[in-house]
């Protein structure tokens, strides 16, 4: 018997086997339920090739070869080590490409552009996955009783409105069970495909990757439109690296090759080899190859995968969300914290509200599975596009590998990803302009966005008063002071703020000792407490405090202010009042950007959420004083 306390490497591995099961439940929930409706699009969607055993192979062999170039070699072995501080996703790609472009304003430009399109397009993929993937379990019932038909579309209504109502209640309760049932699902994935794969052995030869190169050359037609269903096999793919920051690369690399990978091919292989048995299979493979006994109870099983893989899109949707409001890029949304301790646990009620009438509607327009597969892929293969050419740049400054050599590495992933692309392209007049529109209006708005700010900021700067002179003019002719401390926002540092001059112009007084507070986001994902706050006096019993947050971090700044006491600066809650300008907008012709586009700006400005809100102000300590400004 062994008394001895463990080893750290015991430890440090029982802890990469629990991170690893808790990526099962919330990185590979969307491409863990691809195989529900992506083999199935081959042979029996809105564009079937027929079934026969060259078109099985074939087709089966770009499935694998699909799953090991984009999703093992792409993403786990390159793409995941492109970690900004730990943390993956679009928003952290934006930020590292960013960096090598500090003194090439253009090359910045168009890493902004691409980046925000690929944001763009991520909400669009969210839109179609719970559509796509709930529909998709629940169309298993009329596999077994097709009187069940006219029940498919209300079940399924009624699944997606309880996942997105429950929302508000955070996922801490039932992330729990994310990781055993994903287990479970995944576990049931390779049994199935091992029993279908035990009739048929041959069928593994479709590993060789000359049947997928045959099969496209042989059916040059019909091969694009095939590579436009196999790119439903590699949906969730970003997953993996935008959810890297919660786990952690080696969690969630271990996970996909240890599990989720083989799971997969194993499935797809058995599909493979049902069809190849039986071609009166086609019309629903996944729930086919199934043994009769076990139907009912995997239609439960999927329905609890693809609530699960939509509950990971909805998450990633907030936290996206969350990022783009802090660079800049939408405005301020009412952030509401599920869990006291878990930061990361958020809900953004107009985003989850905005997101189920998409959803919605999508479910009721397309009314199944087939038809939504259409309107499935494009915003995702857009997404792959970007994020290679994004992932190049940083490849070739951040690494130092060139341009040469980063240039050939990507251009093998866009080679098969601009394939993708253009396979998906063909979809556009069955479904597939939803998420294009849907992506290309959310692109207008965050654009629209980040430049109306920048010609307000502009305006106001245009007018503002120079802090220190002001300070030693107020010297010269003291108002009356008042007792208290008044916090006034700032977005200039080295400016007077506006609602301080009304203030001081309007009440004619002000308070004992004055904070001229900005907060800046930077493009990293935490600031360390160590750096939180910087504190300095500039005479007169007025200070400057600058709160600087990551892309990541949840602001507050009552607690941000408690740190400034190590500077010689306290508050005291009550005696504290906050000061917050409110500006009012006027449009013109012939400004620097559209009218139209000023108008939608105005109208996102007028309907954005309180800076008393995402501050975790007291709003009963908040006095709003406002200005007009002619954009």
């Amino acid at each position: 018997m062994n008394n001895h306390p463990a080893s750290s490497a015991e430890v440090s591995g029982k802890r990469l086997a629990a991170l690893a099961l808790a990526a099962l439940g919330v990185v590979y929930g969307d491409i863990g339920t691809s195989p529900l409706y992506s083999f199935k699009e081959v042979f029996a969607g809105n564009h079937p090739i027929p079934v026969t055993p060259h078109n099985i192979y074939g087709s089966l062999s770009l499935f694998f070869w699909a799953l090991i170039i984009v999703v093992s070699v792409k993403y786990v072995i390159f793409i995941m080590r492109a970690d900004n501080r730990g943390e993956g996703g679009i928003m952290a790609l934006i930020a590292l490409a960013l960096h090598t472009a500090q003194e090439k304003p253009r090359q910045a430009r168009w890493i902004m552009i691409f980046g925000v399109l690929g944001a763009a397009m991520f909400y669009g993929d969210g839109m179609v996955t719970p559509a796509m993937s709930v529909l998709s379990a629940v169309e298993g019932l009329e596999v077994g009783a097709p009187a069940l038909h006219p029940f498919i579309l209300p079940i399924t209504l009624l699944v997606l409105f309880g996942l997105f109502f429950v929302q508000k209640n955070g996922s801490a309760v039932v992330g729990v069970f994310f990781g055993p049932v994903m287990l479970c699902w995944f576990a049931v994935l390779a049994a199935i495909g091992l029993c279908n794969i035990a009739r048929h052995p041959e069928i593994l030869a479709a590993f060789n990757p000359w049947y997928g190169i045959d099969f496209l050359l042989a059916n040059r037609g019909m091969g694009l439109v095939a590579m436009g269903n196999v790119v439903l096999a590699v949906t969730g793919a970003e997953a993996l690296y935008a959810d890297m920051g919660h786990f952690g690369r080696q969690p969630i690399s271990r996970a996909w090759f240890a599990f989720v990978l083989p799971a997969l091919v194993l499935n797809y292989a058995g599909q493979g080899a049902a069809l190849l048995a039986d071609a009166r299979v086609a019309d629903n493979p996944f729930f086919r190859s199934a043994p009769d006994w076990a139907l009912y109870p995997l239609i439960a099983l999927a329905t609890l995968a693809t609530v699960i893989a939509s509950q990971a899109v909805i998450s990633g949707a907030f936290s996206v969300t969350r990022q783009a409001m802090q660079l800049g890029f939408v405005p301020r949304m009412e952030v509401l914290h599920t869990n006291e301790k878990e930061q990361g646990q958020i809900y953004l009620p107009a985003v989850n509200w905005g997101l189920m009438a998409a959803v919605m509607v999508l479910v009721l327009g397309f009314r199944s599975s087939n038809n939504l597969a259409a309107a499935y892929g494009i915003a995702v293969t857009g997404d792959m596009v970007i994020t290679s050419i994004l992932a190049a740049v940083v490849v070739a400054k951040v690494w130092g590998w060139g341009w040469w050599r980063a240039g050939l590495l990507f251009a093998c992933f866009l080679a098969v990803e601009l394939v993708f692309l253009a396979a998906n392209i063909l979809k556009i007049p069955d479904g597939g302009w939803f998420p294009l529109v849907a992506g290309m209006a959310i692109f207008v708005l965050m654009t629209t966005w980040k430049r109306g700010r920048q010609l307000l900021d502009e305006r106001l700067r245009g007018e503002r008063l120079e802090l220190l002179p002001f300070i030693a003019a107020l010297d010269a002719a003291p108002p009356h002071r008042v007792a208290g401390t008044a916090v006034f926002f700032n977005a200039d540092p080295s400016g007077v703020p506006h609602a301080l001059l009304h203030n001081l112009m309007h009440n004619k007084v002000l308070h004992e000792r004055v904070v001229l507070l900005s907060v800046q986001f930077f493009d990293v994902p935490y600031v360390p407490d160590i750096d939180r706050v910087e504190v300095k006096a500039l005479g007169g019993n007025f200070w400057r405090v600058i709160v600087q947050y990551g892309f990541k971090d949840e602001p507050d700044v009552p607690q941000a202010l408690e740190l400034c006491a190590e500077a010689g600066l306290r508050f005291t809650a009550l005696e504290t009042s906050y000061f917050i300008g409110r500006a009012t907008l006027i449009p013109r012709l012939g400004s620097e950007m559209p009218f139209w586009r000023e108008k939608i700006f105005i109208a996102m400005f007028r309907n954005a959420g309180s800076a008393t809100a995402f501050f975790r102000v007291p709003s009963n300590r908040v006095v709003e004083l406002g200005t007009q400004v002619v954009l």
